[in-house]
């Protein structure tokens, strides 16, 4: 399936063919009238691409599926040598303006001589044109059709919040009315002792079973009837000591992210530890928890982790969703709820919600009357209804329902309940820039929560994001695929925090990313498991995998990513490895590894855009070779606590651009930092002797920084006239650091800054906001204050956070007041004030001081005061 990718690399190629640097690169080379030849070629086969995808679609023809397999090979090859361009002029531009005479003597005699790169250039170049010209001409027996645009557009609409509300969902009120039923219910054993109770919830998949579930964990009754919710998604691996993690982190949550706080702590612990913690955590509390789409038939497992929670106070309950009816009965201690499908009414309801904005569909009657043919053919499955009424969302002509409707991906033999096929129909029609991007969600396992802040620079790692236009920059396009991807209904479980996403996919939408992604991309969760020849991305699931990395005839492998898991033995050994049999590595993510030392023959990973070492808890330094990959995009080094400093000549990663921190120096190397000039994410995480940073910096096009867990950090500087495109910034855990220290700010200056997001967590010195912030009146749409003990009054100026959306104070105990004029924030659409008693009671609704200020903004989540309620 890996050939749907095809048009959008042949984009890509071309793209950068018609760049300039590569017009003067291949001039300066030589080699200029050799990729002339070659852009010919491609352009005429990228022009019948789209028409042999779609053939290969609907026909399924072998003869046509190989000869775009054939062009799939000659396109990656031709990727490889023109990342060669690249690395060669970036390291020229390295070499040029700050190498030493022993640098330019080296380049001179080595493999990226002018002389020499320019020969090898050429004749690769001119292998690979042949190569495409060969198979490019027996594209004419296929009758193919010249078809130069994609036009399959995507219709994009507001991202969804993940929080299930009555209103999102259609025709479960009964059944969650029963089910809340059986959660209220008391059980006994026959000797009137305690009894843990399991209710397990059965049907096939895309059904809606996990909505059912959220549309119950999150009704205020289920709130008042136990003391602690949580949720696990379990799926496929049903790993003991993994899912006690996971409970845990569950009771530990953040209301405002999905993200574990503690989960890299707790994978430390063995599972002795991890059980008396779980233990304690469910001591004298009832609970509710939620195991979520369980496929392991092991009872022992499951009998282990039963006795685990068994002593637990009276009514505490297990809720289970599978689609398997023996696993229900091994774990349920009550009869299974078998979920049904929805009735043709309600799908349609359903489907009209998704295919039209309100009240749309009365306009269009002959679209509702096709709609209603598609509907019956999903036979009541939520899933596959939402996810073809995104697909038609905003369109009106009547050829593209009708193609829908009577599309051949119907006619498909299918088991029952199989939604693949629909799935597929969407894919089909997505555009092909998008089905790299999301064929890469096969390579974690299945309930994995995805952040945007890790998929998207892996995406641009990779070469998969169009070049940005205008002023948009990479991580801008990259939020807009994820919004077509969300809108297509490819997504869900959507947590916007202003600035990032997180979210995940059904698993019936995993399953469509393996399938579509087979052969390309390969998730390693068995020893025995066969690894293609032409795989180009790996993930490994466990550690004990490791070793099958080395069966693998490729050598054109791509990524390496290890997934929750430590790197533990002979982690030199593979990292040698890795260097010598992968040489086109873009991207190599080896969190969590316990190697003590990277091999200083690292630098002849030339293609690498991305690379983690982040967690290792052994590796005191970095060979000083590592600066030799000038095509470095992102280097995570935070969590990697024995770090003593940086290696020599960080200045020459003059492409990096995301750099991810954790050092022992109680100062930043200044001069190097301020050579990279690309940078526009750093994060500086627990630095515990870091005393100053930045000093006279400037960040020309910084846009986010994070800074957390700098204990003795007492002063931060943020000088709008050295940050001048700062747009996001967290700062967290930093007990000495002191705000408003910065004296140098005068209401007058000319220079303002570009903040748009702010989060000051566990600042204990914060006592009012930093007068600086007064500089982003215009920009600041998001303000989060949380964990501030000493914070006690918000400024007055306030008020004059024009476009101010989202305004979130939690666990501020000593918070004060509001200012006299939040009213005239106008733009405010969200409040959160929760853990803030004394602000909380101003608050009530109707009866609070400040409430006629605030009751008009649409989203108020303040806290009940038990005292009220008492009086």
């Amino acid at each position: 399936m890996a050939e749907s990718f095809l048009f959008s690399i042949a984009e890509s190629l071309l793209s950068k063919l018609a760049s300039r640097a590569f017009e003067e690169a291949s001039q300066v080379l030589g080699v200029y009238d050799n990729l002339k030849e070659f852009t010919e070629t491609l352009s005429l086969v990228k022009a019948v691409l789209l028409d042999a995808e779609q053939q290969q679609e609907q026909e399924h023809n072998h003869e046509l599926r190989e000869w775009m397999r054939q062009i799939k090979h000659v396109f990656y090859d031709a990727e490889d040598v023109l990342d060669e361009f690249e690395c060669q002029t970036l390291r020229k531009q390295v070499v040029k303006a700050r190498g030493t005479t022993k640098d330019k003597v080296g380049h001179f005699f080595s493999t990226s001589n002018p002389l020499v790169f320019r020969y090898r250039m050429a004749q690769q170049i001119k292998d690979i044109s042949e190569r495409l010209d060969k198979v490019a001409s027996d594209r004419h027996k296929f009758g193919l059709r010249t078809i130069d645009v994609d036009t399959r557009v995507v219709h994009t609409r507001k991202l969804t919040h993940s929080r299930v509300t009555g209103s999102d969902v259609i025709g479960r009120k009964q059944d969650k009315e029963k089910i809340i039923e059986l959660l209220m219910e008391q059980n006994l054993n026959d000797d009137g002792g305690k009894s843990l109770s399991v209710i397990p919830i059965v049907g096939i998949g895309g059904l809606g079973k996990t909505t059912l579930a959220k549309f119950v964990f999150n009704d205020s009754r289920i709130d008042e009837c136990f003391q602690l919710k949580m949720w696990v998604c379990v799926s496929d691996n049903f790993d003991i000591t993994q899912l006690i993690i996971k409970i845990i982190n569950s009771i530990n949550d953040v209301a405002s992210s999905n993200v574990p706080p503690l989960e890299q702590n707790l994978n430390m612990l063995d599972l002795e530890p991890l059980q008396h913690l779980l233990t304690n955590k469910l001591a004298n509390k009832k609970f509710l928890l939620v195991l979520d789409d369980v496929w392991d038939e092991n009872r022992d497992k499951w009998l282990e982790l039963k006795n685990l929670m068994q002593e637990c106070v009276l009514g505490s309950k297990i809720l289970v969703t599978t689609r398997s009816q023996t696993i229900a009965s091994m774990m349920g201690t009550v009869s299974s709820y078998i979920l049904e499908g929805l009735s043709l009414k309600d799908s349609l309801s359903l489907f009209i919600k998704w295919a039209f904005k309100e009240g749309e569909e009365e306009k269009y009657p002959h679209l509702v009357n096709i709609g209603r043919e598609i509907v019956k053919r999903c036979k009541g499955l939520p899933l596959a209804v939402r996810t073809l009424g995104s697909l038609l969302f905003s369109k009106f002509g009547q050829n593209e329902w009708e193609n829908v409707r009577d599309s051949k991906i119907w006619n498909i033999p299918q088991k029952k309940g199989d939604i693949l096929p629909v799935l597929k129909l969407s894919y089909d029609l997505m555009p092909s820039y998008l089905r790299q991007c999301f064929s890469l969600f096969s390579l974690y396992p299945k309930g994995f929560f995805f952040e945007s802040f890790e998929v998207i620079p892996l995406w641009e790692a990779l070469g998969l994001l169009a070049s940005p236009e205008n002023d948009r920059t990479p991580k801008d396009v990259g939020h807009q695929y994820l919004y077509e991807l969300q809108s297509r209904s490819l997504l869900q479980d959507f947590v916007d925090i202003g600035v990032a996403y997180g979210f995940s996919i059904h698993d019936m939408v995993h399953d469509l990313a393996l399938f579509v992604a087979k052969d390309e991309c390969l998730l390693i969760n068995s020893p025995i498991q066969n690894i293609p020849k032409n795989v180009r991305h790996l993930s490994f699931a466990e550690k004990n995998l490791l070793d099958n990395s080395f069966t693998t005839k490729s050598v054109s492998v791509r990524t390496i990513l290890f997934q929750n898991t430590t790197i533990e033995g002979k982690s030199e050994v593979l990292l040698n490895t890795f260097v010598s049999k992968f040489k086109y590595l873009r991207v190599l993510d080896l969190s969590y590894s316990t190697c003590k030392t990277l091999p200083r023959s690292i630098s002849k990973l030339k293609h690498l855009r991305y690379f983690s070492i982040a967690n290792n808890s052994n590796i005191t330094r970095l060979p000083d070779s590592i600066c030799k990959l000038q095509n470095l995009q992102v280097l995570k080094l935070v969590g990697c606590t024995k770090l003593e400093g940086f290696p020599k000549g960080l200045r020459k990663l003059i492409n990096l651009n995301q750099l991810e921190i954790t050092t022992n120096q109680s100062i930043l190397p200044e001069n190097e930092i301020a050579n990279l000039t690309s940078l526009t994410y750093l994060s500086i995480e627990s630095s515990k002797n870091l005393e100053s940073i930045f000093g006279e910096l400037t960040f020309p096009i910084l846009k986010i920084l994070n800074i957390n867990g700098c204990e003795r950090l007492r002063h931060l500087s943020l000088d709008a006239t050295k940050f001048l495109e700062l747009e996001i910034l967290s700062i967290d855990n930093c007990a000495n650091l002191d705000l408003d220290l910065w004296n140098d700010y005068h209401e007058e200056q000319s220079s303002k800054l570009k903040l748009r997001f702010v989060q000051f967590c566990y600042l204990p010195q914060l006592r009012v906001l930093p007068q600086w912030l007064q500089t982003s009146t215009m920009s600041l749409q998001c303000l989060s204050i949380s964990n501030c003990d000493n914070f006690k009054i918000f400024p007055e100026w306030l008020s004059t956070l024009a476009n101010l959306k989202t305004l979130a104070i939690t666990d501020c105990l000593n918070v004060l007041s509001l200012p006299n004029d939040i009213h005239h924030l106008t733009k405010l659409e969200i409040l959160n004030i929760s853990g803030c008693p004394k602000l909380c009671s101003k608050c009530q609704p109707q009866v609070g001081e400040f409430w006629p200020k605030i009751s008009h903004i649409k989203q108020l989540f303040i806290d009940e005061i038990e005292e009220l309620e008492e009086e």
